[in-house]
């Protein structure tokens, strides 16, 4: 083997400029990202991921950006509401580059540009609007947010996709005074109720008097009804006993005179006996009397079911204790 002569220096050099030279014109872009290409400090263009090329000496690799959704955790901070109360609220914003060569250009530090963009309409958001309104409306608040934000960072080529607020802090003090001003709406509510249930089962209990009172007159009136019904048959049977008795009477036939007379006379006594305040009953007729009269009932009973002969047509009942004639 000879000596390494001049040429061959110059051989090796050049081989190992021109694998520099490839090297240096190759660039592998990961997924998710971006690299933008200057040439002699201007952009140029904007290899996206896989294979790229660039010009070796004339080109180079500007800005690595990521082009997949990022989140920003802004910070804890204190605002004030429009009624001046002073909250301590927690937010975090989702974004995304669209457009890698303005992101790159357009801003300094675009992840410090979005956060301080953030926090400053977080306190303009919740300076206009109520305690109330804004422990009660985070969608609201949200949407909001995200209007004022997309609007304000799409010059650099973002979007904002998403911002949440993670929690909305207020005073100790104001809390415990909203606790007990909640404790207070829930008694209130609860009497509220009870005092419906009460007029409700007022109501319920009313109506069931009302409902037994219509059910017990229209019971008296069917009572009453059939009371008249019965008094009405009760005086249609008398009528026609009596007509029936009139007949008999004007046929010649006493009889009849009598039976009616004794039930007449039997109905008496027997009210007489069963009154309530009367324990001794006084019969002032003879005994005589009320024996022609049992006789001659004993005679209508023999005549009607056909013992012994019929009564005589005299009209006149047999005396006491004297068979009647044949």
């Amino acid at each position: 083997m000879g000596p390494v002569t001049g040429f061959d220096v110059a051989v090796i050099g050049l081989a190992l400029l021109v694998v520099l030279t490839i090297a240096l014109g190759v660039r592998i872009v990961p997924q998710g990202f971006v690299f933008t290409v200057e040439r002699f400090g201007r952009y140029q263009r904007t290899l996206s991921a896989g294979l790229g090329l660039i010009v070796p000496y004339v080109e180079r690799i500007g800005r690595r950006v990521n082009v997949m959704e990022q989140v920003l955790d802004v910070p804890s901070q204190e605002a004030f509401t429009r009624d001046n109360a002073g909250v301590r609220i927690d937010a975090v914003a989702f974004y995304q580059v669209l457009d890698p060569a303005r992101a790159s250009y357009e801003v300094s530090n675009l992840e410090l540009a979005l956060l301080t963009l953030t926090m400053t309409n977080i306190r303009t958001v919740v300076g206009s609007m109520d305690l109330d309104q804004l422990l009660s409306h985070r969608d609201e608040i949200n949407e909001k947010l995200l209007r004022v934000m997309d609007a304000a960072a799409s010059p650099w080529g973002v979007k904002v996709t998403r911002i949440e607020i993670k929690d909305i802090l207020p005073p100790a003090d104001l809390a415990g005074a909203m606790a007990r001003q909640m404790k207070a709406e829930r008694e209130k509510r609860a009497s509220v109720l009870e005092a419906e249930g009460q007029r409700q089962a007022e109501i319920l209990r009313a109506e069931g008097r009302k409902a037994s009172v219509i059910l017990e007159a229209e019971g008296r009136r069917e009572a009453a009804f059939r009371d008249a019904e019965a008094r009405e048959r009760q005086a249609e049977a008398e009528a026609r006993a009596t007509a029936v008795i009139s007949e008999a009477i004007a046929r010649g036939d006493l009889a009849a005179a009598n039976f009616l007379v004794a039930e007449k006379y039997v109905e008496a006594v027997r009210a007489l006996a069963t009154a309530p305040n009367q324990r001794v009953v006084v019969v002032p007729i003879e005994a005589a009397a009320l024996t022609g009269t049992l006789g001659g009932i004993a005679e209508i009973v023999r005549g009607v079911f056909g013992e012994g002969s019929a009564p005589g047509r005299s009209g006149r009942p047999p005396a006491a204790g004297i068979p009647p004639r044949s």
